[in-house]
């Protein structure tokens, strides 16, 4: 636990010297600002589809920026050789964006919506979604050494996890969307906003959870392949 609590301290230093927090009050303002000015749109539909969306820059791409940053400076070096874990390197990141990603998209719905919406299912589908794009994030730069070595490749993952925006807009509605890791959470948070059948939230909560632990086990395998083999190996 202290390892875990001092890195936490550790990354969210980093975010803060690195302009992280910065850019979410910028990107939540600019959210606000865009989305009030628009007339007669349906809530229900675009405020869990914002959060989603706005989820990936806040949690997968932060995460992939850390973790390069931590690459350059040669400091993941130094975290491979002391008794740091790799659950909690990953867990310290989760929490860390999550967090910072809850408090900012929750300001969000709350200056838009006012207290019109249920707290649970956006909190729950928000945090698992911020969770799978954390660890999603760390599993597409694992390999690479730098943030403009990665940029271009991350675009094709950034078109995959975009997918379960196309359901809810009508460009895209086959029931294969529901195997999208990422449309689970999108499900819970749109209970937020509007009645969901009981078979859905068995399926946003279940499918949710199966993928995260997926993901959480392939992390910490790529840790250990491209993290402390590799950087191991340069240190």
């Amino acid at each position: 636990m202290k390892r875990l609590l001092a890195t936490l301290r550790a990354d969210v230093i980093l975010q803060y010297r690195n302009g992280f927090y910065y850019a979410v009050l910028f990107v939540a303002a600019l959210w606000v600002g865009l989305l009030s000015q628009v007339r007669g749109l349906d809530f229900g539909v675009i405020l869990p589809l914002m959060v989603l969306m706005n989820l990936i820059l806040g949690t997968f791409y932060f995460m992939a920026a850390m973790l390069l940053l931590e690459k350059g400076e040669g400091t993941l070096e130094a975290q491979v050789v002391s008794p740091l874990r790799a659950g909690e390197y990953l867990g310290s990141k989760v929490i860390s964006l999550a967090a910072l990603s809850l408090a900012e998209n929750l300001a969000i719905v709350v200056v838009l919506r006012g207290l019109r919406f249920h707290p649970l299912p956006l909190v729950l589908g928000l945090l698992l979604a911020a969770a799978m794009y954390t660890l999603l994030g760390f599993l597409t730069a694992a390999r690479y050494d730098s943030i403009n070595s990665y940029f271009i490749p991350s675009i094709g993952w950034l078109l995959l996890l975009c997918l379960p925006v196309l359901r809810p807009l009508g460009i895209f509605d086959h029931w294969l969307m529901y195997l999208h890791p990422l449309q689970a959470p999108l499900t819970l948070m749109q209970a937020a906003l509007e009645p969901l059948a009981a078979w859905q939230w068995l399926y946003g909560a279940g499918y949710a959870l199966l993928w995260l632990g997926l993901v959480v086990w392939w992390s910490r395998k790529a840790f250990v392949r491209f993290v402390v083999i590799k950087e191991g190996v340069k240190a």
